[in-house]
Parts: structure tokens; sequence; C-alpha cells
């Protein structure tokens, strides 16, 4: 039943969050063209921000993983000593 609850919840965050990500690009895309007619290298910098904010979460799930892992190994190595 958790199984069946937790798909149905990613399901629907998947489809309601179509209409978001079709929002952002053109936007983006228009101020970043206006920036470089004026000159700026706004877009460098930009790109480099959306790499931060795509890794940064994947670092921390990473981090929370191996503590996680290390924690449940050695749990599991007292058990089986005992």
């Amino acid at each position: 039943m958790k199984k069946i609850a937790a798909l149905l919840i990613v399901t629907l965050l998947i489809t309601l969050s179509y209409e978001v990500f079709a929002q952002g690009c053109p936007m983006c895309k228009t101020s970043l063209e206006e920036a470089r007619k004026n000159g700026s290298q706004v877009g460098n910098t930009l790109n480099s921000g959306i790499l931060y904010l795509l890794a940064l979460p994947y670092i921390v799930a990473s981090v929370f993983g191996i503590i996680w892992y290390r924690n449940y190994k050695a749990k599991k190595n007292t058990n089986t000593q005992l």
C-alpha cells in the first residue's frame, strides 16, 4: 500500500510540474539574449550557477547515504559478533 501511495505521489508531482518547466526556459533565454546584446557575460555565470544547484542535492544525498551505510554496516557487524 505504501509503495502504491509513493508511486501515485511521484506520478502526480511529475505531471503537475510539467508546466513549471515550460515557463522557465523562455524567460531565461530572453533575459540572457538581452544581456548578451549589451555585452554582458552573464550567461557563463548563470550556467555555473545551474550546475552548482544541480550538483548540490546529489552531493547531500550521497553524504547521507554514505553515513547511513556505514552505520548500518557497523550495526550489522556488532549484531553478528554477539
